[in-house]
């Protein structure tokens, strides 16, 4: 019996509390946005918020972009190519 391969999970950014995985830092980021929306907000506060959010949104499209290349990889040793995969939206990724 071969050993098992292990995978491993992308690791946050290393200016992401390491606490927070990707889905905490999402509903972070969608919960500022709303903040920002409904306009109650100061103009120093509303900074503030974009400026955290811009830090989150970073954080998150770090770590899409080494689960991105862990599928890769994983589907490169499976024979599978990305292009040949869909999303559930219909668009194929790129």
């Amino acid at each position: 019996m071969s050993p098992a391969k292990k995978t491993t999970k992308p690791k946050a950014p290393a200016d992401a509390p390491a606490e927070e995985d990707f889905d905490a830092r999402l509903a972070s980021l969608e919960a500022l946005v709303a903040q920002l929306e409904d306009g109650g907000l100061g103009l120093e506060t509303a900074i503030d918020k974009y400026q955290e959010g811009i830090g989150l949104l970073k954080s998150c499209h770090e770590t899409l972009g080494a689960y991105k290349a862990r599928i890769e990889e994983l589907s490169e040793e499976a024979g599978v190519t990305l292009s040949a995969i869909e999303d559930p939206d219909g668009d194929a990724f790129e």
